[in-house]
């Protein structure tokens, strides 16, 4: 009998935010290695884990254009730039999408490269490797279930129906059917539920930055969320409050800047780091930013559509997300003028951009901000949804309004506001306890607080043909029977013959 051999390419790391980690988890592992004679030690199996979570990051956003999948494909952004750059984005923005579109091929390949990463070292740490100490085993094999059920979660919710694969893939393997997307949330419950039951409620030291069983939890209960497992969704998210660990910032733009990016609301981050070579740092600051003087790219511009979700107070103040997160006339680019004529729609995100007087035009392309991929605000929103649509609707006042409160209480921590007060009629608690009415607020809600965070396009899809009509009623081309998903890239189908033509 011929044996079998498992290759895999390891290729980069973790970047960590402790600094005392640099050299000795940040060093790319270039090569193939044999599983079974892979991990050998902890220092290999730590590092096979690293791996896994290097297609997460933004080092180069067009190399992850989750953004594009989640937000330009929404009424929340535009693609922005100029005309014709990036031709395939603009594809997606008007939903002339082939099988062959540059994002659609990306974000399927890059997702299935961490899958298969987070598969060599489940493969490879079973309970017959004794190599490894059985504590440390654990937490790394509950690391690399945890980032195959986000990469899972990511890809089924982008295309549907796909491909389960649990192995490493080899020459006698390659091709996999497509399954139910059912089954791919079935297996994505089963990976969080191990991860949670393995990771610890914290890390500290070089460690900072992995996985750990809040975000596993976390991840739950958006699966639960998405398969409208309303009781489920709820009492998951009720886990990771009562965690105890996480709370909301006093600032909603905590989460956005660089000085306070590890805060207690931050569940799940992907680590960015600027300075470092190999580069670590967030390239969405330069792909995001204004072109000209400012040396961005100009992409990612949000609509008119999302400024006008955004609630006014009785008096016509502004929910102040608004301008922590949309820049606009008459509002302060960080620290500059801003000037409407930089984008198409007279918006840009200020998500994801840090001020020149931190990264300099020079080095634009090396940010230093996090990306939130999890934050406790979500898990909130989570738990009140999942309360209304499971006929608890008084109780799904509780988690919204704490939202609404935070917002509204910028005032009393930014002094920038201009006003130590919050101003009357501003956000005020939702008091309705009617469950089609209560529906439309959380929906609100959320495309407020998380807007222009690569979720848009995945929420207006769950929420069903009718909404989904009606939030894309101005976007070229859009049909819910049609475009709920993307295409599987022509790439997979030509060297995966059982996904067919």
């Amino acid at each position: 009998m011929t044996k079998k051999y498992i290759y895999i390419a390891i290729v980069g790391s973790l970047a960590f935010s402790a600094s005392s980690c640099k050299k000795s988890l940040d060093q790319p592992i270039l090569g193939t290695y044999e599983a079974d004679k892979y991990f050998n030690s902890l220092a290999n199996a730590t590092a096979g884990v690293n791996a896994a979570y290097v297609p997460l990051n933004y080092t180069d956003a067009f190399a992850n254009e989750v953004w594009v999948l989640g937000d330009v494909a929404s009424d929340d952004a535009v693609k922005g730039g100029l005309a014709g750059d990036q031709a395939d984005i603009d594809n997606i923005n008007n939903f002339n999408i082939l099988n062959t579109n540059a994002a659609v091929e990306g974000v399927w390949g890059r997702y299935y490269d961490g899958i298969s990463k987070a598969n060599f070292v489940i493969g490879g740490l079973t309970d017959a490797n004794k190599a490894v100490p059985d504590a440390s085993k654990a937490t790394i094999v509950g690391q690399a279930k945890f980032l195959r059920a986000y990469y899972y979660f990511t890809l089924t919710n982008s295309y549907g129906d796909i491909p389960l694969r649990l192995q490493v893939a080899t020459a006698d393997n390659l091709g996999a059917p497509a399954v139910p997307q059912a089954q791919i949330y079935a297996q994505i419950e089963k990976d969080c539920t191990d991860a949670a039951a393995a990771l610890p409620t914290t890390w500290s030291g070089a460690d900072a930055g992995r996985a750990t069983k809040g975000a596993a939890l976390a991840l739950l209960a958006k699966t639960y969320l998405f398969e409208q497992k309303w009781a489920l969704a709820a009492s998951t998210a009720q886990q990771v409050e009562a965690l105890g660990i996480y709370s909301l910032t006093n600032k909603f733009t905590d989460n956005f800047t660089a000085a306070t990016k590890n805060n207690t609301e931050a569940i799940f981050s992907i680590l960015h780091t600027a300075g470092l070579s190999p580069k670590q740092g967030n390239g969405l600051n330069q792909a995001f930013a204004p072109r000209g003087a400012l040396n961005g790219y100009g992409f990612f511009q949000p609509t008119q559509s999302l400024v006008d979700n955004f609630e006014k107070s009785t008096g016509g103040v502004d929910d102040p997300r608004l301008d922590y997160t949309v820049a606009r006339a008459g509002h302060p680019y960080f620290d500059v003028a801003y000037d409407p004529t930089w984008s198409n729609t007279g918006y840009m995100t200020k998500k994801q951009i840090q001020p020149l007087s931190e990264i300099p035009v020079s080095t634009k392309g090396d940010g230093n901000l996090n990306v939130e991929a999890i934050r406790f605000a979500d898990v909130l929103l989570i738990e009140a949804e999942a309360l209304n649509e499971s006929g608890s609707s008084p109780a799904a006042l509780i988690p919204l309004n704490k939202i609404r409160k935070r917002a509204r209480e910028s005032y009393l921590y930014d002094s920038s506001l201009g006003s130590p007060t919050v101003p009357a009629g501003l956000l005020p608690d939702i008091t309705t306890t009617s469950q089609a009415s209560l529906r439309d607020i959380i929906r609100k809600e959320r495309r407020s607080e998380l807007a222009m965070e690569f979720g848009r396009f995945y929420d207006i899809i769950r929420y069903g043909s009718a909404y989904a009509t009606n939030a894309m009623k101005d976007i070229p081309n859009f049909s819910y029977a049609n475009n709920k998903f993307f295409p599987i890239p022509q790439s997979e189908r030509q060297t995966n013959p059982l996904l067919g033509k």
